[in-house]
């Protein structure tokens, strides 16, 4: 295990590894996006993590970008050299957002579906455990 040195980090990337993403094909978008930072050499200001399931399974394969705020719908491999370039670029790839952040929370882009309102009982049979909130 590592513990990396995060201070030069200007992008962190979530991306999801639950259930539907995975079938969808979130492990070859994980390396991609992988392989396309080793390639441009911007390991120090792009960071990865895979996430559980970020509750977004209709938009898989979901990518989120921090701090942005960008929740990405449709990812596939074939995104990761786009994706690196949006990021380093600052132009945002409006095709494939989904939601973004603002004073007013997140923010679903045109095309995006809602989604359900998270309720006790979808929420106990989701997360597999006892709903305290």
């Amino acid at each position: 295990m590592a513990t990396w040195d995060l201070r030069d980090t200007e992008h962190h990337l979530l991306i999801c590894n639950g259930g539907s993403c995975m079938k969808a094909g979130a492990e070859e978008l994980v390396q991609a996006v992988r392989n396309e930072i080793g390639k441009m050499d911007v390991h120090k200001r792009v960071h990865t993590s895979r996430t559980l399931c970020n509750g977004r399974c209709h938009d898989k394969c979901v990518l989120i970008s921090y701090p942005d705020g960008y929740w990405y719908k449709g990812m596939t491999s074939a995104d990761a050299s786009n994706l690196i370039e949006s990021l380093l670029t600052g132009k945002v790839m409006t095709e494939k957002l989904s939601l973004l952040y603002s004073d007013n929370g997140f923010q679903p882009t045109t095309g995006t579906i809602i989604g359900i309102e998270k309720q006790k009982g979808t929420v106990e049979k989701v997360s597999k455990t006892d709903f305290k909130g």
